[in-house]
């Protein structure tokens, strides 16, 4: 497994963005779609063909998880916290996702706000 980065760290490029809450020692994960998702009918983010494939097959062979682009900070919304991207942990089941709610469990984030966050049930 990779080393997680600080919940707040900063966006730098390529650096990864940590999706756990250190407050309540669990992963954000999007309580929703966002209106925008990648997995959404329609291809709402205009992505080029295969670029679907493409994130889903590398997610998938690190057995990690997408982050909802909404959440990232240079997506516009600085008070919101990177999550992991809820159409992406509805559809796949990978080794990263299982042990999170295994051992830790998810707190459900809603894409447009920045408070609010409740633990999931059975978490």
């Amino acid at each position: 497994m990779e080393p997680v980065l600080e919940p707040d760290a900063e966006c730098d490029g390529d650096a990864e963005f940590s999706v756990g809450d250190a407050v309540l020692g669990k992963s954000r994960l999007l309580a929703r779609q966002c209106d925008t998702c990648i997995f959404a009918p329609g291809n709402r983010m205009h992505l080029a063909p295969g670029r679907l494939h493409n994130l889903v097959t590398e997610a998938r062979q690190r057995e990690a998880f997408i982050v909802c682009h909404q959440t990232l900070p240079h997506y516009g919304q600085p008070e919101v916290k990177p999550a992991i991207c809820r159409g992406f942990a509805d559809r796949y089941r990978t080794q990263s996702l299982q042990l999170i709610e295994r051992l830790f469990g998810f707190v459900e984030v809603d894409p447009s706000q920045s408070a609010g966050a409740k633990p999931a049930a059975g978490s």
